[in-house]
């Protein structure tokens, strides 16, 4: 029988996040998953079954992090996967949600490894969600797309400073049965689907299961895995 973990999901109400959750509770494992609200966390937490236990984290505010996450002793897997989208040009610039989002994915996330490292063994593993439009991106996505560029650069240096803790990352392309995409009209869908080359977009199981391999498996440090069914070469 395999050991029972301690799973963390930061970002784990919805979506990808939750699927990750989803599955690792029905392993049995122990499974603290985040959202900003706690009655919400907790009511997904308890439709998730099993020992899972919702948390309130707002990354956006880092200082709050650390008291947040006290009630976590042990952490075996580590999962960063909360988001927020933004729509920002430089010649039509919001500086507060750029400045929201910067925070939220790269000091928020950085804290809540800070945070949690007390309570990390030296077999722990940590995947930060990262995204494509670091390697494509498009109107609007100044921010986003520099953001993720800077998961690669995050994922680098605390898989050197950390080590022999393992740290990836999973860089997702169109989701298509994600809550964002599925509620697209069809024909945008189709029109990413068509661009790739295995003929179908990512599915969220697809994102799950390459998120599980990074946390289990012991030889791969410091990745930033692409899922997109090879999007990014067309």
């Amino acid at each position: 029988m395999a050991e029972r973990k301690t799973l963390v999901v930061i970002g784990g109400t919805s979506g990808l996040g939750r699927e990750i959750a989803q599955r690792a509770a029905d392993r049995g494992d122990v499974v603290y998953l985040s959202g900003r609200d706690l009655g919400r966390a907790d009511r997904i937490a308890k439709e998730i079954g099993g020992d899972a236990r919702g948390l309130a984290v707002e990354l956006a505010r880092p200082d709050e992090l650390a008291g947040a996450l006290t009630g976590i002793e042990r952490t075996d897997q580590l999962v960063l996967a909360a988001i927020d989208r933004d729509q920002n040009t430089a010649s039509d610039y919001h500086v507060g949600r750029a400045i929201l989002l910067v925070t939220l994915k790269l000091v928020g996330y950085t804290e809540v490894v800070h945070a949690l490292l007390p309570g990390m063994s030296r077999d722990a593993s940590i995947v930060i969600f990262g995204g494509l439009a670091k390697d494509r991106p498009y109107p609007g996505s100044t921010t986003i797309s520099t953001v993720n560029g800077g998961v690669t650069g995050l994922v680098h240096t605390l898989a050197t400073e950390l080590a022999p803790i393992r740290v990836n990352a999973i860089h997702p392309g169109i989701v298509g049965d994600s809550p964002f995409w599925s509620a697209k009209p069809p024909e945008a869908r189709e029109a990413f689907r068509s661009r790739t080359p295995t003929g179908r977009l990512a599915t969220m199981d697809d994102v799950a299961d390459a998120t599980e391999f990074l946390l289990r498996n012991s030889s791969i440090n410091g990745i930033n895995l692409h899922v997109d069914g090879g999007w990014l070469l067309t």
